[in-house]
């Protein structure tokens, strides 16, 4: 019998974390250029002017890679994906208000 050994990596990013294009497209292993589309879509908004200045937050990246798995998985596009992700949201945060009404 064969163990299949696997090494995970992972990157923590909290809420204050802030990631240049650069370093969100590397953390993604994607191009620049796909990052950017995300932004055109409304999935990601970036702070900053311009594109050399823009800083994502820690969570665009969560949120990147879970459009990257709708588009790669479901074969969803970007509309679909800004969509879901969005309803996603929604939904994890009516998930908090009730536990808090349930705590009451």
């Amino acid at each position: 019998m064969s163990i299949k050994k696997e090494i995970l990596t992972g990157l923590l990013l909290d809420e204050e974390t802030t990631l240049s294009l650069g370093e969100l497209s590397r953390a993604c292993t994607v191009h620049a250029e796909w990052i950017i589309e995300l932004v055109d879509e409304g999935i990601l908004e970036p702070a900053g002017e311009d594109v050399t200045h823009w800083r994502f937050s820690g969570p665009s990246l969560q949120r990147a890679r879970t459009a990257m798995r709708l588009q790669q998985d479901l074969e969803i596009n970007l509309a679909g994906a800004a969509l879901v992700l969005d309803l996603l949201e929604e939904i994890e945060t009516l998930r908090t208000r009730l536990q808090v009404l349930d705590q009451e």
